[in-house]
């Protein structure tokens, strides 16, 4: 698994740049660039392998891919910002506010979003049918019932006089980072036209266990590793799955959701994309970045 990671993370960092080569020039440019730079690419390979799990190639997926992963770098940018995260540290690098201003990154954020719906256009991905139903199931999962939404429940929680719990924080990241890895888990199928509600089950657990090991990673992780600030849940008192569970019942956690999502592919056959989407939920638990 993790060679395909690794090649996945190469071919969408090429056509990252490639989507991005005809930009004016001008700290705009530079700052969209910079945003999209490091990261496991790991939603690029949900996509990837759900589609290679349904024999749809690479080349049909990559626009996807793609149009993930600038819609996520466009997340991250803004998260960090001082009216929101207030982050300085991203991937083992300054942020983009601090690399620039907070204008530019504002404005690098939005450019991000826009290209990511111009890319999942590409003609390469289908028919106009199926284009426009990926497009409506984007929407959906990035805007004001899914990412976002969940992006604006964890700010309003920050202030909250009750802090949120165990139901709460589950939907609260359900939304924040399950939403987009849902829609990524299950682009394959749907450019197939197969069924996709067996990567929808995978998917909403994957997650899950993602956003419970990057609580655990906050407590315990070492931002020389991490790429990011750490602890800082604890200094705003947010409710967490450590918080409300422990350290040690976040890992037991994580690890009977990885379960479900691994159940979740069963009904595929021993294929090599079914068997790296199992690896790839154990990798989310075990990693130290």
């Amino acid at each position: 698994m993790i060679s395909r990671l690794e090649a996945v993370r190469a071919a969408v960092d090429a056509a990252i740049q490639a989507a991005l080569a005809d930009l004016p020039p001008g700290d705009l440019s530079d700052a969209m660039r910079y945003a999209c730079v490091g990261g496991k690419r790991i939603r690029a390979f949900l996509v990837l392998e759900s589609a290679r799990l349904h024999g749809v190639a690479d080349d049909r997926a990559m626009p996807v891919a793609v149009a993930v992963e600038l819609l996520h770098a466009y997340s991250l940018v803004h998260d960090d910002l001082p009216a929101m995260d207030d982050d300085d540290l991203r991937r083992g690098m300054p942020t983009c506010h601090i690399q620039w201003s907070d204008a530019t990154a504002i404005l690098a954020g939005d450019a991000l979003q826009t290209q990511a719906f111009a890319v999942l256009t590409d003609d390469a991905i289908g028919d106009c049918d199926l284009r426009v139903a990926l497009l409506q199931r984007f929407a959906a999962a990035v805007g004001a019932r899914g990412m976002v939404w969940g992006q604006a429940q964890d700010i309003a929680a920050e202030t909250a006089v009750e802090p949120l719990d165990l139901p709460a924080v589950k939907a609260l990241q359900q939304a924040k980072t399950g939403a987009l890895i849902q829609f990524a888990a299950t682009s394959g199928a749907l450019i197939a036209g197969a069924d996709p509600e067996p990567l929808a089950e995978y998917a909403r657990h994957l997650g899950l266990a993602f956003q419970v090991a990057d609580d655990i990673l906050d407590v315990t992780g070492d931002p020389e590793q991490t790429g990011k600030r750490t602890g800082k849940d604890a200094r705003l008192g947010k409710a967490t799955f450590v918080s409300l569970l422990g350290l040690e019942g976040a890992r037991d956690k994580a690890s009977a959701i990885v379960s479900k999502a691994e159940a979740a592919l069963n009904v595929y056959p021993d294929s090599e994309a079914a068997g790296n989407l199992r690896q790839l939920a154990r990798f989310v638990i075990h990693r130290q970045t």
